[in-house]
């Protein structure tokens, strides 16, 4: 594995595209609940809104057959533009490739459907023609099948491609709770979108740190972070 790959994820090194996160895309996908599969979706929006993470988001025939970008995607980001395509694979789009360039990193997450068609060509072409580091999120990404997904992501691994989960991308960003100016923003993207996580998150403020049981709005959501 190359030097580049053994960074962790920072906010100075990595930037996010989201491709095709439209509701026509995600009819097809049976390779994981799609409620699941948008929730994990705009928590690392959030995650990426919170950090400041350049994002590129692109879509594919809007108005003749996939519809229009997931209202809870767009909320986080209200005035992104967005980058309309017809090819299947966003590294064609001229638009897309000078998005990602004028970031100036290396390292790309992304978050797509379907894994085994825009994913896929994506990651392959971006490496292939950039030298483009690629973090594939693979439950804010979903594909046709399981198998559909799964080989996607083997063939993407196969090639260099690293396989990574929101949650895991949200914590590498933040890496140390000492990082107050993050913290509380992060907590509470935990709370409402990492399931089983958030409510530990609960639990832990509540119980363990006898913080009220009915928070007012303001108020700190977790457990206050250590001292730097």
């Amino acid at each position: 594995m190359s030097k580049e790959l053994l960074e962790v994820l920072t906010p100075k090194n990595s930037q996010i595209i989201f491709i095709d996160q439209q509701p026509q895309m995600a009819f097809g996908v049976q390779s994981i609940d799609r409620q699941a599969l948008k929730n994990n979706i705009v928590g690392l929006a959030k995650a990426a809104k919170v950090f400041d993470i350049p994002t590129t988001i692109t879509t594919v025939e809007t108005e003749s057959f996939s519809g229009h970008t997931y209202p809870e995607l767009l909320a986080v980001f209200p005035d992104h533009e967005i980058l309309e395509r017809t090819s299947m694979n966003s590294w064609d789009d001229q638009n897309v490739r000078d998005s990602l360039a004028s970031n100036g990193r290396k390292k790309v997450i992304v978050s797509g459907l379907w894994t085994e068609v825009c994913n896929t060509t994506f990651a392959l072409s971006a490496m292939h023609d950039a030298g483009y580091e690629i973090y594939m999120v693979a439950d804010a990404s979903g594909g046709t099948s399981l198998d559909a997904h799964d080989y996607a992501m083997q063939r993407m691994i196969q090639a260099g491609v690293v396989p990574v989960t929101w949650q895991q991308v949200l914590l590498e960003w933040q890496r140390d709770w000492a990082h107050r100016d993050t913290y509380d923003a992060v907590m509470a993207i935990a709370k409402e979108h990492s399931g089983a996580y958030g409510m530990g998150i609960d639990y832990a403020y509540t119980m363990v740190h006898k913080a009220p049981e009915r928070v007012k709005h303001g108020d700190r959501v977790g457990p206050k972070p250590a001292n730097k």
